[in-house]
């Protein structure tokens, strides 16, 4: 495990391969770019040090030994105090299912091996650019009986009690929410809560629809067949 390379304010970076090449390159180009950063060889370490870490990003190989990635990235999203970490996945596979494993355990962006370092650069400096043009709008949208808070990520309904969402599953509700009653496509969501430089299927807006509607209910999120989705703000 390498030291942090760079001062506490610095957004933190968790680099996990097996492959101590692509190790070295992404955390010598990670320190260049002002991150601080950790490395971990397999799933195991990569939870352990997150732990205590809490990094703002993790840079996850799927294919390792002991523990896959998309395992680890599962166990990573049950750690509360990991609810705000992006994670980024790293594969040599471009198999469909592959994409889909990674954004159900929760993945913001998945990458496709052979790394370009400056791409890879761009793309992480632009996660952190929306990160911080969200934290300067509205913290809190009431509508119906849901009280959605952006500070903590957690949705109230009603009297009960508060349910602490993923990342990209709390941005897209909230976004919906945002302008109930309208209706966007699944490449208008992906653009809004992806970003345009992130290349994922429009499957992955369904996955997150359908994981809020398991957590929260049908009644509030619509399907326009052959349309997209829309935030409905009237009770049936």
């Amino acid at each position: 495990m390498s030291t942090a390379k760079s001062a506490n304010s610095a957004p933190k970076v968790l680099v996990v391969d097996d492959d101590s090449d692509i190790v070295e390159l992404l955390e010598y180009n990670l320190t260049k770019e002002g991150y601080s950063v950790l490395t971990a060889s397999n799933g195991k370490k990569a939870i352990d040090i997150a732990k205590v870490f809490v990094p703002d990003l993790i840079l996850l190989d799927i294919m390792m030994p002991q523990l896959d990635g998309i395992e680890t990235g599962r166990i990573l999203r049950q750690n509360p105090d990991i609810k705000n970490t992006y994670i980024l996945f790293l594969t040599a596979r471009s198999e469909e299912y592959s994409e889909v494993a990674a954004f159900e355990v929760g993945a913001d962006d998945y990458i496709t091996k052979p790394i370009k370092p400056r791409a890879l650069m761009s793309r992480i400096n632009a996660l952190f650019r929306r990160e911080a043009q969200k934290a300067e709008s509205g913290d809190t949208i009431e509508i119906l009986d849901l009280s959605i808070n952006r500070k903590n990520y957690t949705v109230t309904q009603g009297a009960e009690k508060s349910t602490v969402l993923p990342k990209k599953e709390f941005e897209l509700l909230f976004f919906l929410a945002q302008t109930p009653n309208k209706v966007f496509s699944r490449d208008e969501l992906l653009q809004k809560i992806w970003g345009a430089d992130i290349y994922v299927l429009e499957r992955t807006v369904d996955v997150h629809i359908r994981k809020l509607r398991e957590k929260l209910g049908d009644s509030y999120i619509k399907t326009l067949k052959g349309v997209g989705y829309m935030f409905s703000n009237e009770r049936e």
